[in-house]
């Protein structure tokens, strides 16, 4: 697993709307982000960036370090 947990979500949406691979879902129940596909994650830390209140965090074991490709 490469998201390791989302504490702290307000369920603003921004998580589920930045990940390209559908990872993050909101729970209809509670309205705060789940992490529902977490073997898909791809590890491109859009989540994470996007979050406003910064609630995502990553597991270092599997974490890369952010690749910024425009200059």
């Amino acid at each position: 697993m490469t998201i390791k947990s989302i504490n702290g979500c307000i369920g603003c949406g921004e998580c589920v709307q930045s990940c390209p691979c559908d990872v993050i879902r909101l729970d209809p129940k509670t309205g705060k982000a789940v992490i529902t596909y977490a073997a898909d994650c791809q590890i491109c830390h859009l989540c994470r960036m996007y979050c406003p209140v910064d609630a995502i965090e990553m597991s270092p074991d599997k974490s890369i370090p952010v690749i910024v490709s425009w200059g």
